[in-house]
């Protein structure tokens, strides 16, 4: 009898959770909206979610099969959740911009109790906006050419390890060179104080560096099922151990600063500052800097200072080691810009490089940071001239990767061709057709530091060496790799280095 009853409760599950999907999995289409045919339990995602392709490639897909429809917009499934898709810039416009106010947060997990989850990115409504208020003041002309300086000095580092590469012979991994470059240069602009990582590999900054861009294929699964007030409770920390790291280390800068009175012109500092202010001297509603709120900004500056910025030097030298002619073309606007400064390059010279700009442009292109940019939505919201109403709460993914490799606004879109940049060409595509730092309200508050930092890393890496890809190396189209949100390769890229005197 009791195995009777057990069968027939295991049987009204299965029926229930059965009914339960078909019902779920037909949400977009009794919204009348078009949608992709789900496979239950993953919904439209079971590739991302199982680990056989990345969400670059998978979300690709997806903007592609759309695209062939000729659908404005359409409706997909994570798990039993709906996602709403737009295709249209028009709506793209609206969402990012127009209608921001609707759709401000990213919709990632955070929870108070897990430290690092309290930075800028993942932060939704009043304390997102109070948040970036006050860090826009980071970013003006005055702090960017101070970074430019401490970014320079980085790159006597860079060229003695490559003149030691190429006295013996070998060939570079590219990502990890990068990676070194830019940790040296962030930690230097966030917290005051050097890393090393060019001259020591095995250095902290390092170790926890990699440890942050380890795919996790556990999170999206646990945040889906698990409610994030409990989450924390479970000892579940999204960044693992380097929480601890960086608690330490910014507690330790903070009070010694304090101690010694000492002042330095970097992220950090500014934040103390933040975080001095008196409850009287505060707008209303806004209150001073916690220490836990500090140490998550600091985070964020420096895992996307580094890591966007490494990728992104990682997929341009990629393309120009295969393109003689690019790489040229940089060398020798760098050789011109060195005359025009009598060596000694400045923050105005360097802006005014153009060719080395588009350079940077069609590599965030062909590689944004970001596949897909998520945005929730806050309020019940009709779609502009459609009947398509969105539910409080969904989830809009904005397919950034698939305009960027839409022929309609890119010809050809895997071949890498930087005057897709110049002035004529960018003013005959429509607005929002490049993305790579997000649009609107929320675009990303760095993305000129991470310009900047590219663009010198590429510099220091051109101006008196020559690339070309080792047979190591993928060849096109590269795959991405697995249980990341940010764009890595899945294999290594190998590139071969001479002197260019030789």
């Amino acid at each position: 009898m009791n195995l009777l009853i057990t069968v027939t409760l295991f049987g009204i599950l299965l029926l229930s959770v059965y009914v339960f999907s078909k019902f779920r999995y037909t949400y977009w289409t009794r919204k009348g909206l078009a949608q992709l045919e789900p496979t239950f339990p993953y919904g439209n995602v079971k590739t991302i979610l199982t680990g056989e392709s990345s969400l670059a490639d998978g979300f690709l897909e997806i903007y592609q099969q759309l695209k062939k429809q000729n659908l404005k917009h359409a409706g997909i499934y994570w798990f039993f959740k709906p996602q709403y898709i737009p295709l249209d810039l028009g709506i793209i416009k609206n969402i990012l911009q127009n209608d921001f106010w609707n759709f401000m947060g990213h919709g990632f997990y955070h929870n108070q109790h897990d430290i690092l989850t309290k930075n800028l990115f993942r932060l939704e409504g009043d304390e997102w906006r109070n948040l970036r208020s006050k860090l826009t003041s980071t970013f003006t002309s005055a702090k960017m050419r101070t970074m430019f300086d401490i970014l320079m000095e980085k790159t006597d580092d860079l060229v003695q390890l490559l003149d030691e590469t190429v006295k013996s012979h070998e060939s570079v991994k590219i990502e990890n060179i990068a990676t070194r470059f830019t940790i040296d240069a962030t930690v230097s602009c966030t917290f005051g104080m050097e890393s090393h990582s060019l001259k020591n590999e095995e250095c902290d900054f390092k170790k926890y560096g990699d440890k942050f861009v380890e795919p996790n294929l556990a999170a999206p699964w646990l945040e889906m099922f698990v409610p994030w007030k409990v989450l924390p409770y479970t000892g579940y920390k999204i960044f693992g151990d380097l929480e601890d790291f960086l608690y330490r280390l910014v507690l330790n800068i903070m009070d010694y600063r304090k101690k010694h009175n000492i002042y330095r012109k970097d992220f950090i500092q500014l934040l103390m500052e933040m975080g001095e202010l008196q409850e009287s001297d505060s707008k209303e509603g806004e209150c001073p800097l916690s220490k836990e709120d500090i140490v998550a900004q600091c985070f964020l500056f420096f895992t996307a200072g580094y890591e966007t910025s490494a990728s992104t030097i990682t997929f341009a030298m990629y393309e120009i080691a295969q393109n003689q002619e690019v790489q040229q073309k940089i060398r020798d606007e760098i050789n011109k810009a060195l005359e025009k400064c009598d060596g000694k390059l400045t923050y105005k010279v360097v802006s005014e490089m153009t060719y080395l700009e588009k350079v940077v442009q069609e590599t965030l292109r062909k590689y944004p940071p970001v596949s897909t940019l998520p945005r929730l939505c806050s309020k019940t919201y009709k779609v502009p001239e459609t009947d398509v109403v969105i539910d409080e709460g969904t989830m809009v993914q904005i397919p950034i990767l698939g305009i960027h490799m839409d022929p309609d606004y890119y010809p050809e879109p895997e071949v890498f061709n930087p005057e897709r940049f110049n002035n004529e060409n960018k003013a005959k595509r429509p607005k929002f057709t490049w993305m790579p730092f997000g649009e609107g309200p929320r675009t990303c508050l760095g993305s000129g530091f991470g310009m900047l930092q590219s663009k010198i890393g590429i510099m220091g890496l051109i101006k008196n060496y020559n690339f070309t890809l080792n047979e190591r190396s993928p060849r096109y189209p590269l795959v991405m790799k697995k249980g990341l949100f940010t764009s890595h390769s899945s294999r290594d890229i190998w590139l071969d280095i001479t002197k260019t005197n030789q």
